[in-house]
């Protein structure tokens, strides 16, 4: 077999030169432009289980893995035009007992001094437990958007059967009582009533609950997020005076997030309500709502005076359903719930701080459009006060 390294010309650089191909850690094999073998190292022959004696008489095609005979098809015709100086594949071969071993390839040119392309150098990584473990996580991921799709499906079904049942019973009751009108003092038929209630009360909670999906990018739309606090300070006014609770807009105008219009309308108003709803008995309530650009995210702050939340109690029950935290008779745990679910199916997280009796500050993360700009110099119009 003629030697790659010219022995006569080069004597004191050839054992060396040896040494380095034979005992470099992965794979290295010298073919002809045909993809005949010429020279390969020991790891070579590790790597496949094959002498060097084995692989030299054989054709490289023979131990290709048949589905990848042409990945290098294209890169070659470019790499031999000179229009790149190398390139890389990934390319399946059998091991001599059988198995299939993945190689990520890196292909150049050998060329004389003319400059003309004489032989190849192929450089090859075993990336075989790289793409079992990719191909394992891709199947996980595959059984779990399955599952998410059959659960998706079950909530909708539950949802629409109990919303119907629901009903039927909420209509029979009626029926009842224009019949029966001495029902209305039963106490068990008001237990029955109350407890249709509550049924109705809770599919309306679940349905809300199942509306939630996952949203991909391409729904997500380019927002204002100072014109949406405005909006929804407006609708905040009326309880927002009767409460003499000052709300600040202190968010720059150019500031854009991406987000489901309907789902930012409901977070902003959210956590304004509950702000408002948790406040201090003991100082007048103040919101201030605040936006800066944090690299990808927007990051969107609601500030507030109010009662606080024990978090070294609550945090990790903070978002669940049906968890509530104070003796408010309206709570009922739902709203953060959704909240927390809206933002995260864009792409989002909440965060909180707060402290009990000093008051609590929600950073909602929503992904930043292109459209944002910072003002460097306060501008007194953007700032909105009640």
């Amino acid at each position: 077999m003629k030697s790659f390294f010219p022995k006569d010309s080069f004597p004191d650089s050839y054992d060396s030169l040896e040494k380095i191909f034979n005992n470099t850690y992965n794979g290295i094999a010298i073919l002809t432009l045909d993809g005949d073998w010429i020279k390969v190292n020991n790891s070579m022959c590790e790597m496949l289980g094959y002498t060097k004696h084995e692989l030299y008489n054989m054709k490289i095609e023979n131990i290709i893995f048949r589905d990848d005979l042409g990945v290098h098809a294209t890169k070659y015709e470019r790499l031999m035009q000179g229009k790149i100086d190398r390139y890389r594949v990934m390319q399946r071969y059998f091991h001599k007992d059988g198995s299939i071993i993945w190689f990520l390839i890196s292909v150049s040119l050998i060329s004389a001094i003319s400059g003309k392309p004489t032989q190849m150098i192929w450089q090859f990584s075993d990336i075989t437990s790289r793409k079992l473990n990719q191909d394992k996580l891709k199947l996980m991921l595959r059984v779990v958007r399955e599952q998410n799709d059959r659960l998706s499906s079950f909530a909708d079904i539950i949802t629409h059967n109990l919303r119907s049942h629901s009903g039927n019973l909420s209509t029979i009751k009626g029926f009842l009582e224009e019949e029966f009108t001495w029902l209305k003092e039963n106490e068990n038929f008001l237990l029955l009533s109350k407890a249709i209630e509550t049924l109705e009360e809770t599919v309306s909670h679940l349905t809300e609950v199942a509306k939630i999906k996952p949203v991909d990018a391409k729904q997500l739309v380019t927002l204002n997020l100072y014109e949406y606090v405005e909006k929804a300070t407006y609708n905040v006014t009326a309880v927002a005076r009767n409460t003499n609770t000052t709300i600040i807009n202190d968010i720059d105008d150019g500031i854009y997030v991406k987000a489901i219009p309907a789902y930012l309308d409901s977070i902003i108003l959210n956590f304004l309500t509950n702000a408002i709803k948790y406040r201090s008995d003991d100082r007048d309530p103040q919101i201030e709502l605040t936006a800066t650009l944090d690299n990808d995210f927007v990051v969107f702050k609601i500030a507030d005076n109010g009662m606080g939340i024990d978090l070294v109690k609550y945090g990790d029950k903070l978002f669940q359903l049906y968890k509530t935290f104070h003796t408010n008779r309206d709570s009922i745990g739902l709203g953060l719930f959704i909240t927390k679910n809206q933002i995260e199916s864009m792409g989002g997280k909440v965060e909180v701080v707060s402290e009990v009796g000093v008051g609590s500050e929600f950073s909602i993360f929503f992904k930043a459009a292109k459209k944002n700009r910072v003002t460097l110099v306060d501008d007194p119009v953007s700032k909105t006060t009640l």
